[in-house]
């Protein structure tokens, strides 16, 4: 699945494109399902940071491998084995034409890999979040319970604040409400569509927009 993902990655490249990525690690460790079994919310959150920058590791292993220069830069302060997020320094990887792996959250608990998304991408100037997930797109329902689930086109972000759609988490769409990025939601597993999403093709939910 990383090598996959790694291909299209390397398609987006050589497309000319600036892409930084946001990695979660939920696939490890959550911290919001450690809290559940009595590890105190920090601390699991702390944890689940950690498990973002293994992932963010394995996937510069995997891009790299096929030839792209990347660079991980980690919130929390590990030198040995990432750099430590420095916003001017994010940039001018990006214009160097390396391809950057933002991990370990915000570095704060209490804040989603969402939330690190909307931030990092208002912090360089980015000009849409595209949010890779294992459906295609936002529904007014879970389509895997309800066959009748609506798919949206498009929506505003208020559409998505009042209708409580799970986009993304509250903190994470206001950021990208007050600094106007448009957010483009769309299935990471179907082959061709992070290229595709990169590209301006209308695949999935685009949010964005007033009311």
């Amino acid at each position: 699945m990383l090598e996959g993902f790694a291909q299209e990655v390397r398609e987006v490249r050589v497309r000319g494109c600036e892409l930084a990525l946001v990695i979660g690690g939920g696939n490890i460790f959550r911290g919001v399902a450690g809290s559940k079994q009595g590890i105190e919310r920090a601390t699991g959150d702390y944890m689940g940071m950690l498990a973002t920058v293994i992932n963010a590791l394995a996937f510069q292993d995997a891009l790299e491998k096929l030839g792209v220069p990347t660079r991980v830069l980690s919130a929390i302060e590990m030198r040995q084995v990432a750099e430590p997020y420095i916003r001017r320094r994010a940039t001018r990887h990006l214009e160097k034409g390396r391809v950057v792996i933002f991990a370990a959250g915000t570095g704060n608990p209490f804040f989603t890999t969402d939330t690190a998304a909307s931030l990092r991408a208002v912090e360089i100037g980015a000009d849409v979040i595209c949010k890779a997930t294992r459906v295609d797109g936002v529904y007014d329902d879970d389509p895997a319970k309800n066959p009748k689930a609506k798919r949206f086109d498009e929506l505003s972000y208020l559409d998505v604040i009042n209708r409580n759609l799970q986009v993304m988490d509250l903190t994470a769409v206001t950021l990208c409400k007050e600094n106007n990025i448009p957010i483009m939601v769309f299935n990471m597993l179907q082959r061709g569509n992070i290229v595709k999403a990169v590209c301006g093709a209308r695949i999935g939910t685009i949010v964005r927009g007033g009311s």
